[in-house]
């Protein structure tokens, strides 16, 4: 289903480790990261799905996915092929189809115009992140987010199986407990996302979160 960089090289860095058909365009903005390339939206089959953040995904808000920028960062979406924009709150993490920067809400590609498309040339601009960013603060792996503790303890038992010991944390998110499935800290997203890589290889899928 996304930040001050600490060098731009970082950021290169982590967008070719997270996309093996190539990298972004990359640049600095007012706020520290301007970023452009392919976006898509995804919209009914996730509507009440749990996103990465803990939240569930609601079609109608305007809300995207990213790879690596912090959950919480707002940003200006452009679409580059009709000049239409959109502020997006990002709460989830993904694409992970192609070369794709971004996985925009139903309401954020309806507002740019790009419903029918499927997907479009996009510019992001971040407009503002939250306290945790690049530079400092806590990181961790996440392997899922479910609303029944079940589910949690089932996927913690499949990773402890492959010599794996994650953990699980409940959380309130929306007047809902929300069940995390984690493991790891690290003090950079560029640490974060080199320990991923190896789960991506072994065909486990997780996430980088802020903590």
């Amino acid at each position: 289903m996304l930040s001050k960089p600490i060098i731009r090289t970082s950021l290169i860095l982590i967008a070719c480790l997270v996309s093996l058909n190539g990298c972004a365009s990359l640049g600095r903005g007012g706020n520290g990261q301007i970023q452009t390339g392919r976006a898509s939206w995804y919209g009914r089959d996730f509507h009440g799905k749990l996103t990465s953040s803990g939240e569930p995904y609601d079609m109608y808000d305007l809300t995207a996915a990213h790879r690596t920028l912090p959950l919480g960062t707002k940003a200006k979406v452009t679409n580059l092929d009709n000049d239409r924009k959109c502020i997006v709150r990002v709460n989830d993490r993904g694409p992970f189809v192609g070369n794709r920067i971004m996985d925009l809400s139903y309401a954020a590609a309806d507002k740019l115009g790009m419903i029918d498309a499927g997907i479009a040339n996009v510019r992001i601009e971040v407009i503002s992140t939250p306290k945790n960013d690049l530079n400092s603060g806590n990181y961790s792996l996440q392997f899922g987010a479910f609303g029944d503790r079940s589910n949690a303890e089932r996927l913690r038992r499949e990773l402890s199986a492959r010599g794996y010991e994650p953990t699980i944390e409940s959380v309130q998110a929306q007047g809902r407990t929300v069940y995390r499935v984690r493991m790891g800290s690290y003090h950079t997203l560029v640490a974060a996302e080199s320990a991923r890589i190896p789960f991506a290889v072994r065909g486990i899928t997780c996430v980088v979160v802020n903590l």
